[in-house]
């Protein structure tokens, strides 16, 4: 029965969807589902602070291979911007620096600088953030009171829109890139409309094709985990990947890129595929060879 239970746990891949509350780390979510699944690898796919709530996308098993191209997906939040409060952190954890009152601000003014930050734009992320300086996390250098530089970045803010008006506090819809601080946006928001902003509380509404919709609370999962039903929210790992174009393979098929080998399509639906076999398992990632008009395996989930 042992044997039997370590080959089903070694056969798990997949995707959790959970809705993290406030109040955790997402490393804290992580080693919840590595002990409830009794699953070592596990990752999540974009940090949420401890403040912050909503979907949070964990790999299980040969899926954390996704990693890179599911963290690198869009992701969409509610934010509550706070107006005439400046702190260090750029949210409430923070030491107040600055602000002065909003009440001349209306929403019509308000909205018009939140769409100067509409497109490419270059950002600076927070001093306490886990972006290394020197080999260095920037929070940690903060916290000592040491002067923290760090580079602006290249972000793309899809799309921003005012859900609430209610000053001090605003409600904003943030459609964004991967990468993209919302604790920066309103610092810089504050900047722009000149009393000062920060970040009153964030809850992410969508990871990728993930939103509210497919995730699950903490505390349900962990009840799944006690009475072993916890499987029924497992997201196969193809769907991870739900955009992307789709090769089938045939059973033949399968067993040739198993082992490495091309397989030609007549036409190029896109340079990079996810492999599907009949059984729809994510069988691999498949990269367009333009020269010889073959996908050409990438990344292989099983063997």
């Amino acid at each position: 029965m042992d044997d039997r239970r370590t080959q089903l746990k070694n056969s798990v891949s997949g995707v959790l969807v959970v809705d993290k509350p406030i109040g955790i780390t997402s490393h804290d979510v992580v080693q919840i589902i590595r002990n409830g699944t009794r699953i070592k690898r596990a990752g999540h796919t974009g940090t949420l602070d401890p403040r912050a709530s909503g979907v949070l996308v964990i790999l299980l098993g040969p899926a954390v291979r996704l990693s890179e191209y599911v963290s690198a997906e869009d992701k969409r939040y509610h934010a509550v911007i706070q107006l005439g409060k400046k702190t260090d952190t750029f949210d409430e954890e923070g030491t107040v620096t600055g602000g002065t009152s909003p009440e001349d601000i209306t929403a019509q003014q308000f909205d018009e600088a939140l769409q100067g930050f509409v497109g490419e734009i270059e950002q600076v992320p927070p001093p306490y953030s886990a972006v290394k300086v020197n080999g260095r996390k920037a929070y940690e250098m903060a916290r000592k009171g040491e002067e923290v530089e760090l580079e602006p970045r290249i972000i793309h803010v899809h799309d921003l829109e005012l859900l609430e008006w209610d000053p001090p506090q605003a409600l904003v819809d943030v459609h964004c890139s991967s990468g993209t601080y919302v604790r920066s946006l309103a610092n810089d928001l504050g900047e722009v409309l000149g009393c000062g902003a920060m970040l009153a509380g964030l809850r992410r509404t969508k990871s990728g094709k993930f939103t509210l919709k497919d995730a699950i609370s903490l505390r349900k999962l962990t009840e799944a985990f006690q009475d072993g039903t916890w499987y029924k929210y497992l997201i196969p790992a193809a769907d991870a990947l739900g955009e992307w174009p789709t090769i089938n393979l045939t059973d033949e098929e399968v067993d040739l890129v198993r082992h490495g080998h091309r397989v030609k399509r007549e036409e190029n639906i896109g340079d990079m595929t996810r492999a599907i076999s009949e059984q729809g398992e994510l069988v691999a990632l498949m990269q367009f060879d333009s020269e010889s008009g073959e996908y050409q395996p990438k990344k292989v989930f099983f063997s």
